[in-house]
Formats: structure tokens, C-alpha cells, sequence
């Protein structure tokens, strides 16, 4: 069992040690855990503080946590040193040079918000709107994030809170599956929003992901070492995509 979705307390809201994540892992059978916390963001203005990511100053030592305990579990579980990143235009490149300078794996795309963070037109992707407007622009914006080659698969794509009529989601995320099948990525179905019972997974999303045959991942979305033992919702999880003819891809991914 694979899990690329794992945070640390840098970000602010998540809990317990970063061994104990690991401990916990190997103790239910996993083989491979991916740590994918918020990534540090460059932001111009240099006084923005996000409210929920792992602040410039704690990047070293994310960095360096995460691996010496792939040095001292070798043998043991495989551990991946990645983010979870949203795709904002102004921000995007400055951001990855950043980073690359502490060296990553992977990264995960998680659109929490439309537009530039600390832009004056930002939009929180999880509050509920009947805007098609920026229900598009969540849509296109991940999909421009998409074609930069840059992540490994597309985090809680569902996550966009529309509370518009359902031909219109059915219409714009018909699309948004369809591209994403065409790039070639994974969707997550994520486990904290499915055992939050939060707007996302959105049935009709995964009704719309069975009929177009996107890959998918199952992402634990862990924010304390606790949810890797959570074996009862995965199962859930499992059963419920099973019903749907979607057999998720978690073990068929690899990183180099």
C-alpha cells in the first residue's frame, strides 16, 4: 500500500512527529509513504503570510527531517520527500527555483484557491458559490497547472464548493475530467473529506470519473499519524469506487 498525501505540523494544522507518521505507516502495511505538506509559497508581497502552509523559514527543515528518516527506515517502508502546491501563475516559478534549491521529489497539485492567494480577486476553492465565473476559472486554472508538467496527480479535484445548478457540474466537470484523462494524470479521491463527510469526494464527480476512465489514487490526506491506521474508511473507500468499476492505482506509482 502507497500514500503520497501526508502533513506535518509546519503547516499549522496538523499533528504529531514526523517519525510517528512513519511508525504508523509501517505498522499497517504500507510500503511506501510520500510526505506532501504545504508548500512554501515566494509571494510578492513579501509580508503575506498564508495561514495554512509550511512558512519559508521551516523549509530547511522539513527538508532535512523528512530525509534522515528515509536514511534511518531504509529497508523498511520507501519515504518521498514531496508538497502538496497549487498552480498560481505569479508565483509558480520563483517558488519551484526556491525549492529545488533543498531538493524534492514530488509535488501534488491541491487548487485551494482561484487566482493568486493574496490577489484582491482570490477565491477560496472549499466555500460555497454559485459562481460559474470562477467555477471556470478553478477549472482552468488547475488545468494550466496541469500542463506544466510539473506534479504527479491532481489532489481533491472535486474540491471546488459549487452550489449552482447540477447541469451546469455535470457540464464543467465533464470537461475538467475529460482534460485531465488527456494529460494523463491520476484525480485523488481523498480520505479526510470522505471520513469529514466534507463537500468533496462529490458523488457526482465520481460518477463523471467512472465514465470518462480517469486513473485514480486513493490520498490519506493524513494530518496526524493516526489516519494510517484508519484502515475501516480505506476500505470504505475502496468498496465504494469498486461499486463504481474504479480500481484505484495507488501501488502502480512510482518515483525515482
Amino acid at each position: 500500500m502507497k500514500n503520497f498525501h501526508t502533513h506535518t505540523v509546519r503547516c499549522g494544522h496538523a499533528k504529531g512527529k514526523d517519525e510517528k507518521y512513519v511508525e504508523k505507516a509501517i505498522k499497517n502495511g504500507f510500503s511506501t509513504l510520500g510526505f506532501s505538506d504545504h508548500s512554501p509559497m515566494v509571494f510578492a508581497p513579501e509580508n503575506h503570510r498564508s495561514t495554512f502552509r509550511v512558512p519559508l523559514e521551516k523549509a530547511e527543515d522539513y527538508v532535512t527531517s523528512i530525509n534522515s528518516l528515509k536514511e534511518k527506515y531504509k529497508g523498511e517502508i520507501k519515504i518521498h520527500l514531496g508538497y502538496e502546491m497549487e498552480y498560481y501563475p505569479k508565483y509558480f516559478n520563483q517558488t519551484l527555483n526556491y525549492l529545488e534549491q533543498f531538493g524534492f521529489e514530488y509535488l501534488i497539485l491541491g487548487q485551494h484557491f482561484v487566482s493568486n492567494e493574496c490577489d484582491e480577486d482570490a477565491v477560496y476553492s472549499g466555500n460555497a458559490t454559485e459562481s460559474v465565473y470562477d467555477f471556470e476559472r478553478y477549472i482552468n486554472q488547475a488545468l494550466e497547472g496541469l500542463n506544466t508538467g510539473r506534479f504527479l496527480y491532481i489532489a481533491h479535484p472535486d474540491l471546488f464548493k459549487f452550489k449552482g445548478s447540477d447541469e451546469i457540474y455535470y457540464e464543467k466537470m465533464e470537461y475538467f475530467a475529460k482534460e485531465i484523462h488527456l494529460l494523463g494524470y491520476p484525480v485523488e479521491f481523498n480520505l479526510l473529506g470522505f471520513a469529514d463527510k466534507r463537500n468533496y469526494p462529490d458523488p457526482r464527480f465520481w460518477e463523471i470519473v467512472a465514465k470518462e476512465g480517469n486513473d485514480v489514487v486513493i490520498g490519506f490526506d493524513a494530518h496526524e499519524p493516526s489516519v494510517l491506521s484508519d484502515m475501516k474508511t480505506f476500505e470504505k473507500a475502496k468498496a465504494y469506487l469498486n461499486s463504481l468499476g474504479i480500481e484505484p492505482m495507488n501501488d502502480k506509482i512510482e518515483i525515482e
